[in-house]
């Protein structure tokens, strides 16, 4: 136990030094193989305490210096990583060598004349016949670092910084499509933030932008925007969470995880959250105007094809507009498609909503005749859902065929899940072919295509050739 708590260290007459090889991962930028350091006293225990310093001052120094090596220059993140590695090894190697760490300009304004010589002395011994004192010790002792100064980037710097580096990882297995949809959604609070409050560094938001970001969602609830429309207290909710969130998780990162939110407990009374569900499409509604002859021709093919696809399957618009070949069977007995994710492995990468969207779903009605126009998927719209919801709802609504002003094409969707439930299918096939998680343990595979197909024909609903061509 005594020899590991006195490694690295040697005892040369009464002075303890501090003894370590350069570790071959540091060799590129330290051309010292050994370095060496007097601790400057004979206590044990004081030289134990100085070793750990100059230990971790040393690993900070080298770390800095191959960092600092292999970027480009430019102001970056990893640049201000370097500067305050630098300055904490320059603090670390002062203490162990038995000395607080100062800058210049503090010890020009607070040192006495003793200690400055004190310092240039302890410089001087660690000079050789070959040549001057190594650099770091000259910036320890003589206070060559400057003190890095408070991270002063923007809101949208910070954001940046948050997609790129923070939450990088929340992107690694999504689509193109899938990760602009991700960073928009979290973007468009940050643009209204600095709309109504402006650019500020992140550090020097205070509770009272946050209060000023508030007042200013609570305007546009009472009287709208510049065009009157306004929004609902869910939608600011939602942007008001995006500047928390972006707050919470930069100070997080950086080591502050225990600075307070700004935006804390700012949130609008919702009212009766029920109101926001998207209703179903009535039955009948689907047969008389979705599924009229003509209704849907001025929609494009492939668009066509998927809002079809959606009424027999439940599937969500993306995850039909997605499927790749291999994920369309067609040529079985009970024809079928699977969603799944994909990894980089397979080319194509793409996250599903959740492990319970895994699922296969049996193609009956009106869905399988779509489906067997398009074997092959639906290229002008994969990983283009957010333009083919666009393309869908533009028509519908244009045309009438929305049954409500909150109806969207989603309501296919839950006029599925309804239309299983109104004809007893059983509520675990109900959740499975949904996508939903079981609320029990999940055992066995929810049934076999050809039982699920069987269940799914007692909903499918009449339709004629032309409503697909």
């Amino acid at each position: 136990m005594a020899k590991k708590q006195n490694h690295l260290l040697i005892l040369r007459g009464d002075i303890w030094y501090y003894q370590r090889r350069v570790p071959k991962k540091f060799r590129h930028i330290e051309s010292r193989p050994i370095v060496r350091s007097s601790l400057n006293t004979d206590s044990l225990i004081i030289a134990r305490r100085r070793r750990d310093a100059l230990v971790e001052a040393d690993d900070l120094y080298w770390s800095a210096l191959s960092q600092e090596a292999s970027e480009n220059g430019g102001v970056s993140e990893a640049t201000r990583t370097v500067q305050l590695k630098l300055y904490e090894a320059a603090s670390l190697r002062a203490l162990g060598y038995g000395f607080a760490y100062k800058t210049a300009n503090q010890l020009i304004q607070e040192a006495s004349a003793d200690e400055i010589m004190d310092r240039i002395e302890a410089v001087t011994a660690k000079s050789s016949v070959t040549g001057p004192p190594p650099s770091d010790v000259t910036d320890a002792l003589l206070g060559g670092i400057e003190k890095p100064k408070p991270d002063q980037r923007t809101v949208t710097e910070c954001f940046r910084f948050y997609v790129d580096e923070i939450e990088f990882d929340a992107q690694i297995n999504k689509s193109p499509g899938q990760r602009r949809s991700w960073e928009n959604s979290k973007r468009v609070g940050i643009d209204y933030f600095v709309e109504a409050v402006g650019d500020v560094p992140m550090r020097d938001i205070t509770r009272e932008h946050g209060i000023k970001y508030r007042n200013w969602w609570a305007n546009r609830l009472k009287v709208g925007d510049e065009n009157g429309k306004r929004p609902t207290p869910y939608t600011a909710n939602r942007r008001l969470g995006s500047m928390r969130t972006l707050y919470r998780s930069f100070f997080s990162y950086i080591g502050e995880e225990d600075r307070p939110n700004p935006f804390r407990k700012l949130s609008f009374d919702e009212g009766d959250t029920s109101i926001r569900k998207r209703p179903p499409f009535s039955i009948e509604w689907i047969k008389s105007r979705i599924l009229k002859p003509g209704a849907l021709a001025g929609l494009n093919e492939e668009a066509r094809h998927i809002l079809l696809a959606v009424i027999e399957t439940g599937a969500r618009p993306s995850e039909i507009c997605n499927l790749l070949p291999e994920y369309i069977h067609l040529d079985v007995p009970h024809p079928y498609i699977s969603i799944r994710p994909r990894s980089s492995l397979q080319g194509q990468k793409r996250e599903v909503k959740a492990g319970a969207s895994n699922r296969d779903i049996p193609l009956v009605g009106v869905s399988l005749a779509a489906m067997q126009e398009n074997p092959k998927g639906f290229p002008r719209y994969y990983d283009k859902a957010t333009h083919l919801s666009n393309t869908i709802m533009s028509y519908l609504s244009d045309n009438g065929l929305l049954e409500s002003d909150k109806h969207t094409a989603y309501s296919l969707r839950h006029s599925f899940e309804d239309r299983m439930m109104e004809a007893g299918l059983d509520r675990d096939l109900r959740a499975i072919l949904m996508g939903h998680k079981l609320k029990r343990p999940a055992y066995g595979l929810g049934g076999s295509i050809e039982f699920r197909a069987s269940e799914l024909g007692k909903i499918a609903l009449p339709f004629k050739e032309g409503v697909v061509r």
